[in-house]
């Protein structure tokens, strides 16, 4: 996808997002996804994002060209992927929260052996980092080319798209309720079904 797509309003990208191919390129080959969930964070305003806090050694790839990774560790255990969005100087992301495995499932497999189905192989932000191998080094990585690149893929209907609140975010944090989370709603790989 070319920078440009990512260089619009974060709501719009992550709806778009829904449908391509996420992918990495290794020592194991290919490994890839269909992205099925994501979250967008929306800037300095959005008190779930993590450019809530300013410009810092952590927040500054939010703030760098659109079509880059943003790759942050968390809870001391897990990475999760981000893209950037929006011109430079204006810090939002978009996070990708679920992938629909497609190529290098065997890897993905040996990498995630707590998952009991493939369905649980990449249903989560830290599930398909680890089952692609994405980590701190994939940080600030240009998405257009190299190792780590987002492809299109089959577009997602309208009809087919759930929208709810994002996932995670503190009980007592004002951004609690934001609809920002976007779902290929009948998916078995999301992080977490959509509310019926």
């Amino acid at each position: 996808m070319p920078a440009a797509f990512f260089a619009r309003e974060t709501e719009v990208v992550a709806r778009q997002l829904l449908g391509c191919l996420l992918e990495v390129r290794g020592s194991r080959g290919v490994l890839s996804g269909r992205i099925v969930e994501t979250e967008a964070y929306l800037g300095e305003h959005d008190a779930a994002c993590h450019a809530a806090v300013g410009r810092t050694r952590r927040t500054d790839p939010l703030y760098g060209p659109p079509g880059t990774a943003y790759v942050y560790f968390t809870y001391g255990m897990h990475w999760c992927f981000n893209t950037v969005t929006r011109p430079v100087g204006q810090p939002s992301a978009v996070l990708v929260r679920a992938l629909e495995p497609a190529e290098g499932l065997a890897t993905m497999r040996r990498r995630r052996p707590a998952a009991r189905r493939d369905s649980d192989l990449t249903s989560g932000p830290g599930k398909l980092c680890a089952a692609l191998g994405i980590d701190g080094r994939h940080n600030r990585a240009v998405l257009q080319r190299g190792v780590l690149v987002i492809r299109r893929g089959r577009p997602v209907p309208e009809a087919d798209v759930a929208v709810t609140p994002r996932i995670g975010i503190n009980p007592d944090n004002p951004a609690l309720d934001w609809p920002l989370r976007w779902c290929v709603a009948g998916s078995a790989f999301l992080s977490r079904p959509v509310p019926r």
